[in-house]
């Protein structure tokens, strides 16, 4: 049997082609001749599965897509607080050539603008600008699943109509924002945007930042999970520059926009998408691409607040029998979902003296999960009401060495 998602983004494409408005950007000669009806989507999930429709191998360069991974590599390299210090995380409300420094700091207001760009690639570790540069394609080649390269024709056109770039990198070396030369800099920054990804690169790359930090195919932990949840974070809310708000109100997904019309989106656990076609509405997103993230947030329910709800749906049945009452658990369990299975141990303790908690399909579960039922495990444990635990995949044992190398702390029968 074939998928079905990719016809269904087929469909989205065709019907998101009546949105024929906006410009190719004019900043880049080479990317500006690129075709301006070029049009894909593609989808990649935490499962590993990739989807697409269009044009979805065509090349082009990741431009401003980039920012987000060098921020976490600049966070990597040199500690979250380190970066913070250099550059904030407040949205500008700004062009994203804007130079937004803080009246206070200097420090330019987020990172995915260029003036907070320049500032975090200066803070990737090499010596000079090719080998800033070289990590920044490995690690991006890492995500993607294949080796991606340099254009070498946007690389020079960038450096070419850099001036303003050259401008904004001074102004930081003058506030003692910068971490090198103005002019290594900005050639760095220039190759960072000239790496060539299609469609589905972009797709993979958003799907490792969907699985926190981990490649959905191969389980390789390519970003820190605690990296990649702040990178995010300052996606959802400057990610679309001076148009983050209203994506956030109507989209709802994690998102980052380049000038080559290509936008990618991350939905934490989910899935992760990017959409390419080049013409660019006022804030220099991709006017098909808003449309086609619209469309898919609205019709696949994938707005970031439409959560369904984690409470109730964690228990897949009560059934009693002979005086034993049987809870069976599903899907992954985190703190609401654990709490509603608590308020149902206690709703249904009543005459029986045992409860069977059944963790068989159970997919996961977090700390924040495991120490609320341990404690409402212990408290019925106290008041002389037996618990069973069934749990063939240990979810109820702690991963934390202090934890097990100390009391059991889950006064349960195991069966």
């Amino acid at each position: 049997m074939r998928s079905p998602v990719p016809e269904y983004l087929a469909s989205v494409l065709e019907d998101c082609r009546e949105f024929d408005g906006g410009t190719v950007t004019e900043g880049n000669p080479v990317v500006a001749s690129s075709d301006p009806d070029t049009f894909a989507v593609a989808l990649a999930t935490v499962g590993g599965s990739l989807h697409g429709a269009g044009d979805t191998d065509t090349e082009f360069s990741i431009q401003s897509i980039a920012k987000a991974v060098a921020y976490a590599l600049a966070i990597e390299d040199n500690g979250i607080e380190a970066v913070l210090e250099a550059v904030d995380v407040e949205p500008s409300g700004d062009s994203f050539n804007e130079i937004s420094l803080e009246a206070e700091t200097g420090r330019p207001r987020n990172p995915l603008i260029n003036a907070g760009a320049l500032a975090v690639h200066s803070m990737i570790r090499g010596h000079g600008s090719e080998e800033r540069a070289g990590r920044m394609s490995d690690l991006l080649s890492r995500m993607a699943g294949r080796e991606l390269s340099v254009d070498r024709q946007v690389y020079e056109a960038e450096l070419e109509s850099d001036d303003r770039n050259t401008a904004i990198a001074h102004l930081l070396k003058s506030v003692g924002h910068l971490g090198a030369e103005p002019a290594d800099v900005v050639d760095g920054y220039a190759r960072q945007c000239a790496v060539t990804v299609t469609c589905n690169d972009l797709a993979r790359i958003a799907a490792v930042m969907a699985n926190g930090g981990k490649d959905p195919r191969t389980g390789e932990q390519t970003l820190d999970s605690a990296i990649d949840r702040h990178v995010l974070a300052v996606m959802a809310t400057c990610g679309m520059y001076d148009g983050s708000g209203s994506w956030l109100a109507t989209v709802g997904i994690p998102a980052k926009s380049g000038v080559a019309g290509a936008i990618i989106g991350v939905l934490p656990g989910q899935v992760g998408i990017a959409v390419v076609s080049p013409r660019l509405n006022e804030h220099g997103n991709s006017v098909r691409g808003v449309a086609v993230f619209e469309r898919l947030s609205r019709d696949l329910g994938l707005h970031m607040m439409h959560v369904a709800p984690s409470g109730e749906s964690a228990i897949r049945s009560v059934t009693e029998a002979d005086g034993v009452t049987t809870v069976e658990l599903q899907g992954d369990l985190r703190f609401a979902g654990a709490e509603a299975v608590t308020s149902r141990l206690v709703a249904d303790v009543g005459d029986n003296t045992c409860t069977t908690v059944d963790f068989s399909e159970v997919r996961a579960m977090d700390g924040a999960a495991r120490r609320l039922l341990r404690d409402a495990f212990r408290a019925l444990d106290d008041d002389g009401h037996r618990v069973v635990a069934h749990d063939p995949d240990g979810f109820m044992e702690s991963p934390d060495r202090s934890e097990s190398a100390g009391e059991n702390h889950v006064p349960v029968g195991q069966r």
